[in-house]
């Protein structure tokens, strides 16, 4: 009975924590059995660090080259990427989601790097106007590069509505 409490407890976690990181491939294997999957090419740092096994620098290794347009076709060219071997990779796999994203779609959002930006490629941004824009960079150079949005947010004193129509626009 304790026995099947603790694994409906550990589904439940690893389903309803969307920042659960993964202690063994067993998980691996219950996650996968529950539909988890992660988006390589759109994974994010901390859904990389849900992998056991993987660095912080790996991580940021894999995000970075994301974000430059490098897609990941599959495992191997994950591997190839961080300089591991296939073989640790593999047990991995079965959370993985590789999917193609053509950059020249109007579907694909191009998100915008707010530490780099100039005023006029974040009024490429929809619902940034000029003032916003200007702030952004001015509040950039004289407090420095922004931590997150949580940070854009304190910082310039934005309501939660603006942070969600901006929040998949921008990157870090």
């Amino acid at each position: 009975m304790l026995n099947w409490f603790s694994n409906a407890l550990l589904k439940s976690k690893i389903q309803n924590d969307p920042y659960y990181r993964f202690q063994s491939l067993a998980e691996i294997r219950i996650a996968a059995d529950l539909g988890i999957q992660i988006d390589v090419n759109q994974a994010s740092v901390d859904d990389w660090l849900r992998l056991p096994g993987l660095s912080i620098h790996q991580a940021k290794t894999l995000t970075q080259l994301s974000e430059f347009g490098v897609q990941f076709l599959c495992i191997e060219d994950v591997a190839a990427a961080i300089g591991v071997s296939l073989q640790r990779m593999k047990p991995l796999e079965p959370v993985m989601k590789f999917c193609y994203y053509d950059p020249e779609s109007l579907q694909q959002i191009q998100r915008v790097n707010l530490n780099t930006a100039t005023v006029n490629e974040l009024l490429q941004i929809p619902n940034i106007r000029s003032v916003l824009a200007r702030a952004i960079v001015r509040n950039r150079q004289v407090q420095g590069n922004y931590k997150n949005l949580v940070d854009l947010q304190q910082r310039l004193s934005l309501p939660s509505s603006a942070i969600a129509e901006l929040m998949h626009y921008l990157r870090f």
